[in-house]
């Protein structure tokens, strides 16, 4: 029951600081597959669920099954019964051939079925004695596959060393979830706090805040490095404040320049909408 531990423990404090909702991992945890459990979770820490992370990593292969297409309908399940609008969804791995071969079609077939928006994630390549190795098909970026909507994750365009305000430029519409963290461009998945790393990630966030961005922003950061309870919940007081700050700039810095041209402006933030993976 550890891992239902840590849930409870992130669902409260995602509370406590003030988030205005949560993405859940389908994990290993009983609590993360039971869509009621997560009903009487959020319930009583009112706390909306705004994201489900469908369970396909490597280490939740066989949790809902092993069937890839029964995971993300039943995804879409809990999503649809929790009201939260995103299933963030990887690409296949090479070796799932079949998944695979339909997962475009497939992905564009599945979000004709329902309001809920399969939001494909940019993952990354492999590295070893310098070269790199895709573990994802079709593609492990989704920029030049056909998805109507897509998960932005700054960790991986660490990784991938990837442009990552080139990247939402060209995804423009269809990127419509983005996982705010933060990487120093090594091999490793970092998930930094924002602002500690080489990601553009306040460029990001205003960019996203001038053009309109009406999708969620997710802080999904590591805090295992924490040394304490205190440490742990400063790390997510502090990316929150950051992705809300650099999210209501450009509505704050409009307000200012209209208070020094007339005299008679007022400011007013734009509001995001982050949550917490937990």
């Amino acid at each position: 029951m550890a891992g239902s531990n840590r849930l409870l423990r992130a669902v409260t404090m995602a509370g406590r600081l003030g988030y205005d909702g949560v993405e859940i991992m389908v994990w290993t945890d009983p609590v993360s597959q039971d869509p009621q459990a997560l009903r009487r979770l959020v319930d009583y820490h009112g706390i909306p669920i705004l994201a489900i992370h469908a369970p396909c990593l490597l280490l939740t292969q066989r949790v809902w099954g092993t069937d890839p297409w029964a995971k993300l309908v039943r995804a879409r399940s809990v999503a649809e019964t929790l009201g939260a609008g995103t299933v963030v969804v990887h690409p296949p791995f090479r070796w799932q051939r079949d998944y695979a071969r339909e997962f475009i079609t497939g992905i564009e077939r599945m979000a004709g079925e329902t309001d809920v928006r399969f939001a494909v994630e940019n993952m990354f390549p492999l590295r070893a004695r310098g070269r790199e190795v895709s573990a994802y098909a079709p593609d492990w970026s989704p920029v030049d596959d056909d998805y109507a909507h897509v998960t932005l994750d700054l960790s991986h365009t660490s990784v991938s060393r990837s442009d990552a305000m080139a990247m939402a430029g060209e995804l423009g519409e269809r990127l419509v979830h983005v996982h705010m963290a933060d990487g120093m461009g090594s091999a490793k998945d970092e998930h930094l706090v924002p602002g500690r790393g080489t990601q553009p990630c306040a460029e990001l966030l205003e960019q996203l805040a001038t053009g309109g961005f009406d999708g969620t922003i997710v802080v999904e950061i590591n805090t295992r490095r924490a040394e304490s309870r205190a440490q742990r919940e400063a790390d997510l007081a502090e990316a929150l404040a950051f992705t809300r700050l650099h999210f209501a700039a450009p509505a704050l810095a409009s307000a200012a320049n209209t208070t020094t041209a007339t005299g008679t402006g007022t400011g007013s933030g734009s509001g995001s909408t982050p949550g917490v993976r937990s």
